[in-house]
């Protein structure tokens, strides 16, 4: 293609900075994006930790990293302004919508389309719903004001991981049992979980532990309970994640990030929620996905799980092989 018919294509900005779960439920808008300006040159603006699947999902033609400039470093702040004066855009999609991105608005030239909630948008979504369920919801919302009808949940087949490489016994479940290391009260205890595992085992599973290192200790307090588990701590990338749950009978865990990557490939995804997270605004996305709601987690017990799965040695689950 001729210098001159880059130059003539329409350019859009997409912002999103994180984290994981809100990035995964974009994937879906970034794709009806992608869809809508099909000849368009479209760059991501996003942070470092994103780069990577910004890049592998295919709807973007550049990536920029945000190094997200501190109030007074004003260096930062005049490069920022300057790069996006020459990025010519004429569109923006905000899909974080926060003071910041906000603030990023500003630094735009006038004429510059807005699509997002920030005070002064062409086209924004002030209205109170746009929060009211999930971040998914909220972004169809505003797609929406900016001519975008269909938004679809992203099944994540551009993530390709190398599960071969692990010990995987099929049928197995995977197990989350973290959470984010500053939300420790999400979490259902790892003595259940281990008990769950061990029951699974018992069933013809083989349980499978997902987490990073900062989920090791609940890893190995399910591993003491249940020795047979696949301990998968730290040995997965994110690419693995979808790729491992698409050969899965199921999927067990917290509202944890790792969930919002199993959810949105089909797998039966049992999510646990209490009162200190929500789920008509956070629970993961997907077909196959089963909400286990208890105030207290400590009144939930590894026999409801498996009720609410039908985990059951005739269940069709178990016939599940790989192709």
């Amino acid at each position: 293609m001729s210098t001159e018919k880059n130059k003539a294509k329409e350019k859009i900005l997409v912002i999103k900075l994180g984290a994981l779960g809100d990035f995964i439920q974009a994937s879906g808008p970034m794709k009806a994006i992608r869809g809508h300006h099909i000849d368009a040159h479209i760059t991501l603006l996003t942070t470092k930790p994103y780069a990577n699947l910004g890049k592998k999902c295919g709807y973007f033609d550049d990536i920029w990293v945000d190094t997200k400039p501190r109030l007074f470093d004003l260096k930062s702040w005049r490069a920022l302004r300057q790069r996006l004066k020459n990025g010519a855009f004429k569109r923006v999609y905000d899909l974080q919508n926060n003071d910041r991105t906000s603030f990023y608005l500003r630094l735009l030239p006038k004429k510059t389309e807005w699509v997002g909630a920030a005070k002064g948008a062409s086209h924004r979504n002030s209205s109170p719903d746009r929060t009211k369920g999930s971040s998914f919801d909220g972004h169809a919302q505003t797609l929406k004001i900016g001519g975008i009808d269909t938004v679809e949940i992203d099944d994540l087949s551009w993530m390709h991981g190398h599960i071969e490489q692990f010990d995987l016994k099929r049928p197995y479940v995977l197990i989350a049992g973290g959470s984010a290391p500053d939300r420790k009260e999400k979490r259902w205890s790892a003595e259940k979980y281990g008990r769950l595992a061990r029951m699974l085992h018992g069933l013809g599973f083989q349980p499978v532990l997902l987490g990073t290192m900062a989920e090791l200790d609940v890893n190995l307090a399910i591993r003491k309970i249940c020795p047979q588990v696949l301990d998968l701590t730290a040995k997965t990338s994110l690419n693995d994640i979808p790729a491992l749950a698409r050969e899965a009978a199921a999927a067990i865990g917290n509202d944890t990030g790792p969930m919002h990557m199993i959810a949105p490939t089909g797998c039966p995804s049992c999510v646990i929620f209490s009162r200190h997270s929500n789920p008509k605004r956070h629970a993961p996305l997907g077909n196959n996905v089963t909400i286990i709601y208890r105030e207290e987690l400590s009144t939930l017990e590894p026999e409801d799980i498996f009720k609410t799965l039908d985990l059951t040695p005739e269940h069709d689950i178990l016939k599940k092989t790989v192709h």
